[in-house]
């Protein structure tokens, strides 16, 4: 998944998030920064949401079954990851991914897993801390070969 994916699918599901939160047009344009006629815009499908209103929707609606369909549970950790082209340090701590994660690799205390919506990848430390994200498998691999290893 990438930027312009995510802005697709975000700015197809806006009106569904509104309805969802129990807005009118007039409340969800207020809340998430935009004009009312932006907002009725992107509804119709005339215009796509920009990054930062995908990042707003995203980020003040994250609880939604809506957001959580397209991005899974963590949506907050997917936008991150792409604006960042990736995150290689200690983050928060995380669940351990029961639900929306599939373990590729486990070895040392170390947990390699890809989400199953978003597709992206993340790696655990033994107390569920994500140390790295990123979309790319090969670098996902080579890092977790790295601390695994270590």
């Amino acid at each position: 998944m990438n930027r312009g994916e995510i802005i697709a699918k975000v700015s197809e599901k806006v009106r569904l998030v509104r309805t969802e939160a129990g807005y009118t047009q007039d409340k969800m344009a207020d809340i998430i920064g935009v004009s009312k006629k932006t907002l009725v815009q992107i509804e119709k499908g005339r215009i796509p949401a920009g990054w930062s209103t995908v990042v707003t929707v995203c980020a003040l609606f994250r609880e939604t079954e809506t957001i959580q369909y397209i991005l899974g549970n963590e949506p907050l950790e997917v936008l991150e990851t792409i604006a960042h082209e990736g995150i290689d340090y200690r983050k928060e701590k995380t669940l351990g991914g029961k639900v929306w994660w599939r373990e590729i690799r486990n070895k040392n205390g170390f947990i390699l897993q890809q989400n199953i919506l978003s597709q992206h990848y993340r790696i655990l430390d033994s107390d569920h801390y994500r140390i790295y994200s990123s979309f790319h498998e090969g670098e996902s691999n080579t890092r977790f070969h790295e601390l695994a290893n270590s």
